[in-house]
């Protein structure tokens, strides 16, 4: 047993797929699948049913899962634990974060990074939040930069960097933002765009409809700000989205009383050794998050 194995087998118990785990592990399929047959030889099991495209994990293959990915942490964690102890700050630094935040709130902490210190790597992973929680949880990632969770369980550890406050906004034609101060009541009976309901954001503004025995109407849902931000300004539906956002294509709605944020920050897997790069990167956060201090530390409403 490899680590080049088990990598292809972790690949396609996750993808569900040979093919889609061989583009990702840039290797021709019939190469994965003789890796695979090499580890179900070793182990006497098998690992996979294959019922026509469709591929899953046998009880064997659903064992083994969670000590593949422990033991490529137990190395990962290994190999970084060695090489800082040369102090340097090199090697490869796997980020991921949301479109959104990438955009709108990293472009300056990257370029401090990458300015001084030059022999890092990053590996930057454009990924919905709660995917790049996924990667962190299973190693795939050192940190991501995300919409924080409501709550975050050991072992990820959450810091919370930026404070994100959240308006409704309909186009400035619509009915709602032509009639002053509204009520979530009346919000509620026009169609909505939200965002996905797997998304943190989705999770925190229906909260705040349920407080009050209130259902949105949610005619449409995407996890893409910018598409909201588009559906909304051409007057298809009302949404929320953060205040970084808004200018003249969309118009803010008066909720009296309501007051609506996400946190923005950071996560980690407490029982792994970061690397230097890591831990460098944390710091800008952390200084940005200290820079931030009189907002950074509100909670959501």
């Amino acid at each position: 047993m490899d680590l080049a194995t088990l990598n292809a087998f972790i690949a396609i118990a996750e993808l569900g797929s040979f093919s889609e785990a061989a583009e990702r592990l840039h290797l021709t399929q019939p190469a994965v699948s003789k890796r695979i047959a090499s580890l179900e030889q070793q182990l006497n099991v098998r690992l996979f049913d294959r019922l026509g495209r469709e591929v899953s994990l046998t009880e064997a293959g659903r064992a083994l899962l969670p000590r593949a990915y422990q033991i490529l942490n137990v190395l990962d964690d290994t190999r970084r634990a060695l090489t800082n102890l040369n102090g340097e700050i090199s090697g490869r630094l796997t980020l991921a974060t949301s479109h959104h935040i990438g955009l709108h709130r990293l472009p300056p902490l990257l370029r401090a990074f990458t300015r001084a210190y030059p022999q890092v790597a990053l590996d930057i992973q454009f990924l919905d939040s709660e995917v790049a929680y996924e990667e962190v949880l299973h190693g795939r990632a050192e940190l991501a930069v995300i919409t924080l969770a409501p709550e975050t369980r050991e072992p990820v550890h959450a810091v919370a960097v930026w404070d994100d406050p959240l308006d409704f906004v309909a186009a400035p034609e619509h009915p709602l933002a032509r009639t002053g101060a509204v009520s979530l009541a009346d919000v509620a009976h026009h169609p909505a765009v939200f965002p996905g309901g797997n998304t943190f954001t989705h999770h925190i503004v229906r909260r705040l409809f349920e407080a009050q025995g209130l259902t949105p109407n949610i005619a449409m849902s995407t996890n893409y700000l910018e598409t909201i931000k588009m559906m909304v300004s051409i007057g298809l539906a009302w949404s929320v989205l953060p205040r970084t956002m808004l200018d003249d294509q969309v118009a803010r709605l008066p909720l009296p009383d309501i007051q609506l944020s996400r946190q923005l920050g950071y996560i980690l897997h407490s029982e792994r050794t970061l690397s230097n790069a890591a831990k460098a990167f944390m710091a800008l956060l952390d200084g940005q998050r200290e820079s931030l201090a009189p907002t950074a530390d509100k909670r959501l409403t």
